[in-house]
């Protein structure tokens, strides 16, 4: 919003050009909503806590240092999201279809997360919203995103339907991580579509799953958040006519590098939360918090061409969601638990590890895994 008021007006004020370059752009959302999640946090905490708006969803059989923390104010994720959202809006390039895929499902998925929650406090110890309406309402999310804001529709007056469908902004060929695209770069054609729905709802969901300790989910996300900056970057970038997509030999995406923007507003804003949710934490993200980033990090994978590398930068998020895999298939089929609970960082804790260990560990594995992610695109 910023960029198209004040930018325009650089011809009287020669200080409103840093507005045209997209690196003064994603810093400054950083920043923005960083300050606005530090500044708003007290307020919100508190707020939460007058109303009783807490965590009521501990289970049973949890270790029992969880059991102190029922009651803590939950749903932050909401704070999360409305500091990315002005961070994003004030910043970004308005008129860039990735910046508000991206941004439209991270709230699409929040409102549904935001359901979740209402309905888990407000019926206290409720499942929340049903598992297959959920998965309704994200795999909808993803259907409307995609044909609203990445495809192209024309308009012709002589086919019986005015509306005609042209084709899609997002590349439908994927790449393998390590591998050359001249030697596997298939394009999927329609079966993109069910593609890209699978990836950004197995990010959600997987980081849904990860969101049991404190600072646990965020810690991850902030990681990913500014890997998916660095990629977005040079997936569109240009510096002096020079492009780092075609020195890397990665897809070259025209206005990915406005992405960054949101990647920053991610990370501005996850490391605010973290300020307060680290250990022992003063408030929840909540599924409003959880899905909605998964969905975002989802997204981000899709639109920068990392489908399949996510799933090494996401390492920790997918460990998880296997665990719990894994956990169910066997106690079905053999009566038997491979591990002490799962998600399973629960296994680490009922294994005496204590909970700011399990934390930082699967922080320092979440870069590992960032950085092998980002070698693999200079190996490819």
């Amino acid at each position: 919003m910023l960029y198209h008021l004040l930018y325009p007006l650089a011809y009287k004020l020669s200080l409103l050009n840093v507005l045209r370059y997209p690196s003064f752009r994603i810093v400054a959302a950083g920043l923005t909503a960083m300050v606005l999640g530090l500044l708003l946090g007290p307020i919100f905490i508190e707020r939460m806590r007058v109303l009783q708006y807490g965590s009521t969803n501990v289970r049973e059989d949890t270790p029992d240092t969880h059991k102190k923390k029922a009651g803590t104010p939950s749903m932050g994720g909401a704070l999360i999201l409305a500091s990315v959202a002005i961070a994003t809006l004030l910043f970004a390039d308005l008129t860039n279809r990735f910046v508000w895929a991206a941004l439209l499902v991270t709230l699409g998925y929040g409102a549904i997360g935001f359901t979740d929650d209402w309905l888990k406090i407000s019926k206290k110890n409720s499942k929340g919203l049903a598992g297959k309406k959920k998965l309704v309402l994200q795999v909808l999310v993803v259907v409307v995103v995609y044909y609203a804001c990445l495809t192209d529709w024309r308009f012709h007056v002589e086919h019986r339907f005015p509306w005609v469908f042209v084709g899609s902004y997002v590349d439908l060929h994927v790449t393998l991580p390590f591998v050359p695209s001249r030697i596997f770069n298939p394009d999927l054609g329609f079966l993109y579509l069910p593609f890209m729905v699978f990836v950004v709802i197995a990010t959600s969901n997987a980081v849904n799953l990860t969101d049991g300790l404190d600072g646990l989910a965020i810690g991850p996300t902030i990681v990913s958040a500014m890997t998916f900056l660095a990629l977005s970057y040079v997936a569109g970038a240009t510096i002096a006519g020079f492009s780092l997509a075609e020195y890397l030999r990665v897809p070259y995406i025209p206005g990915a590098e406005e992405l960054g923007v949101f990647c920053s507003a991610i990370f501005g804003a996850g490391v605010a939360f973290l300020w307060y949710n680290t250990y022992p934490a003063s408030v929840f993200m909540g599924d409003v918090g959880s899905l909605a980033l998964g969905g975002g990090l989802g997204m981000m994978a899709v639109l920068t061409k990392n489908e399949f590398a996510s799933a090494i930068l996401h390492g920790v998020f997918l460990t998880e969601t296997v665990s719990v895999i894994l956990q169910v298939w066997s106690f079905k089929t053999t009566g038997k638990r491979i591990f002490r609970m799962a998600p399973i960082h629960h296994h680490y804790e009922l294994k005496g590890w204590a909970e700011p260990k399990i934390i930082v560990r699967f922080w320092i594995i979440s870069v590992m895994l960032a950085l092998v992610a980002l070698l693999s695109i200079k190996l490819r």
